[in-house]
């Protein structure tokens, strides 16, 4: 008779949590930073629980193989909904389907070489040596609702969604971005300076079409805006100025700025 301990399947703390492998270009770091530093005020409003996992080059396990590491796949960026980020008071070490279930509801893969391995839609029974298309886990394994695949090198990002049992390719609006409804974004290319480069950067807006900033370019406008209202005040005497010290401080304003 087998025992339960034998049918008990292997947890996230059992599980490795890395292939051994390095990120592929200096340029996945901060592309990563920008998109989720940037979303986390949308999904602090979606989620005022906390409930909500954010991945960035991490293992997913979808499948149980020896080795461990031949049924997972690890996005370069990825979000779920619903989820806590700990378990057991421990940050995660990969997310693993069959103790969870819920599927990210986006994974964003960042292309590195020709976009073949990204859009590669190989099934297990095609496969050589156990090895899958990533595309394949994506659209039948883990079934993720939005898939993108950015290519930083064309400037572009394509993305799918998930219709049925498939992936359709999806038709970007008036804007040139791609809706993501459940979030209440659009997602789309950005030609601008970021951490120290000029890129076609993946970037965030909302529904109205406003970029979505990182907490570093909201500080910077907020700072602009202190020393537009500091070089107004400027032009008048301090005797003239309306404004109290309380109300100086509370715009981030200091009264001697005005000496």
């Amino acid at each position: 008779m087998t025992s339960l301990s034998a049918l008990t399947l292997p947890d996230h703390t059992q599980l490795p949590d890395s292939d051994g492998t390095f990120v592929k270009n200096w340029q996945e770091h901060p592309q990563s930073i920008v998109i989720t530093d940037s979303i986390k005020p949308v999904l602090e409003q979606l989620h005022p629980d906390g409930q909500y996992c954010i991945g960035q080059d991490s293992g997913i396990y979808w499948r149980l193989t020896d080795p461990p590491e031949k049924g997972t796949e690890a996005p370069d960026w990825f979000y779920i909904p619903n989820v806590p980020l700990t378990l057991d008071g421990k940050m995660r070490r990969s997310y693993v389907l069959w103790k969870e279930y819920v599927a990210p509801l986006i994974v964003i893969e960042f292309v590195s070489g020709d976009g073949s391995e990204e859009r590669n839609n190989t099934p297990p029974s095609q496969g050589e040596g156990g090895n899958v298309g990533k595309f394949w886990v994506y659209e039948q394994a883990i079934r993720v609702p939005y898939y993108g695949i950015y290519e930083v090198a064309k400037a572009q990002v394509e993305m799918y969604r998930l219709v049925d049992i498939t992936y359709q390719l999806m038709q970007p609006n008036e804007r040139g971005h791609y809706s993501i409804a459940p979030m209440g974004v659009e997602l789309g290319i950005w030609q601008g300076f970021y951490q120290n480069a000029e890129l076609p950067w993946l970037r965030w807006w909302d529904a109205q079409g406003n970029l979505l900033l990182t907490g570093e370019e909201r500080a910077v406008i907020e700072r602009q805006k202190r020393e537009r209202i500091v070089e107004k005040l400027r032009r008048r005497s301090p005797s003239k100025t309306s404004l109290s010290a309380e109300q100086l401080n509370a715009l981030g304003i200091e009264p001697e700025m005005l000496d």
